[in-house]
């Protein structure tokens, strides 16, 4: 793609690096085929080529976004599908990264749009506010079927709908946490995270049941958050290297201290982002360099438990498994082997999804900020789910067992607590007395 940004604007690292990313394309298209609100809605403006073109004019003229613009790329889920098809290689994830931070300063929204992203950010980020929140919803859930009936509290409807019933009490899997092992074979920061660990502590109890049987030190250092994903996909960009940096330091601490084998994520959307550290961080003298030793340290769950002797598994399951890729493993790490075969190897029967390229619609806070998209994709994948004939799904993000697991009609699990179970731990919750084969 030709571009004609002037001598000035290459001069921001901003439009230098969108120059790059935009002359790699080709025109071709093949995203189209794989972008999920394309194949929802059909429109050209709502796929990858379309928000280029997008992007590429307003900031080639150096325009304040408009509604338009604003429009359609709100509507991207940053599913990354489409750099997993394009064949030239744009870097789309940094190209629409940038132009949400170009949004954030040049346009104001609607006052009702404004304060719930405020709220969000404000909240979600942080485990005490996010439980004190959910806490307090049990109250305005009992108005839900009213304020489905209200014009324009569709977004305030969505977010109430994902709120659990009930919060699982505090675990003593997080930060700060220590959890060693007689055998030392190696050692390893687990990241607690923010939403993960209020609404399902049990994925990194799980996770770290499983590391320490297999002679694994798991460490969970004072001082670390939200990896700054959810902020950074709201074009606050300052604030997610806020939030970066804060990870870096603790995480540094420990690879300066004992050492560290890896940093393990459990949230695949986390992951994705934390890997991304040396390219978020890289105009920051103080912690480039940290940065990138820390994002090359970062691996999701899975693939550190597949280097691991695991041993026979201990306990027959056998159950028919579907497994969901979230779009942060399979197309924001590249990571669709090793789950897999981790389920396999435990006893599991794993199914395939069709259509498993397409998004289910949680996306981070989308399903709460485009509720009427989110909810058409989350169930043409429940649709295509069911087809395998499932008795449970089997997950790495967080975000997509909330989404999946209001509308399932079979229990939604995450992979690390599957694995613990074959391999000697206790059954998951969500399971429900199923037991094995």
């Amino acid at each position: 793609m030709q571009t004609t940004f002037s001598h000035e604007q290459l001069a921001q690292p901003l439009i230098a690096e969108s120059d790059r990313i935009l002359r790699k394309c080709v025109h071709c298209g093949f995203c189209t085929a794989t972008c999920p609100t394309f194949v929802l809605l059909g429109d050209e403006l709502d796929s990858p080529r379309g928000r280029i073109y997008l992007i590429k004019d307003m900031l080639e003229n150096d325009r304040p976004a408009t509604e338009k613009v604003v429009k359609h790329i709100d509507r991207c889920l940053t599913c990354l599908a489409c750099m997993t098809t394009c064949p030239s290689g744009v870097d789309y994830m940094h190209l629409v990264d940038g132009a949400r931070a170009h949004i954030e300063e040049t346009y104001r929204r609607p006052f009702a749009d404004r304060m719930l992203r405020e709220v969000l950010a404000f909240v979600l980020p942080d485990r005490g506010r996010f439980r004190a929140s959910l806490a307090g919803s049990w109250f305005a859930r009992l108005a839900l079927p009213l304020i489905r009936r209200i014009p324009g509290l569709e977004k305030i409807a969505a977010m109430l709908a994902l709120t659990p019933s009930s919060l699982p009490p505090r675990s003593e899997v997080a930060a700060p946490a220590h959890f060693p092992v007689t055998a030392r074979k190696g050692r390893v920061v687990l990241m607690t995270g923010c939403a993960q660990a209020v609404l399902a502590p049990g994925i990194n109890e799980a996770a770290v049941r499983l590391l320490n049987r297999a002679g694994i030190e798991v460490v969970m250092p004072e001082g670390e958050g939200c990896c700054g994903a959810l902020v950074h996909h709201l074009g606050k960009a300052e604030d997610a290297r806020a939030q970066a940096r804060r990870n870096v330091d603790a995480w540094m601490r420990e690879i300066d201290g004992e050492g560290l084998d890896a940093i393990l994520v459990s949230a695949s959307g986390c992951g994705t982002t934390v890997k991304d550290y040396g390219h978020l961080l890289a105009g920051d003298p103080a912690y480039a360099e940290k940065a990138a030793r820390v994002a090359g340290l970062s691996r999701d769950v899975s693939e550190f438990v597949e280097t691991l002797e695991l041993g026979p598994p201990v306990r027959e399951t056998g159950q028919t498994v579907a497994y969901h890729a979230a779009c942060s493993m399979q197309h924001g790490q590249q990571i669709t082997r090793q789950p897999k075969e981790l389920l396999m190897a435990a006893g599991f029967d794993v199914r395939e999804v069709p259509e498993g390229h397409l998004c289910c619609g949680s996306a981070g806070v989308y399903n709460i900020l485009q509720p009427e998209i989110a909810g058409r994709l989350r169930d043409r994948k429940l649709a295509n789910i069911a087809r395998s004939e499932p008795q449970l799904i089997a997950t790495g993000n967080i975000g997509c067992m909330t989404q999946l697991a209001g509308k399932a009609e079979v229990p939604v699990v995450h992979t690390v607590e599957l694995l613990d179970w074959a391999y000697g731990g206790p059954e998951p919750a969500a399971l429900e007395g199923m037991g094995g084969r």
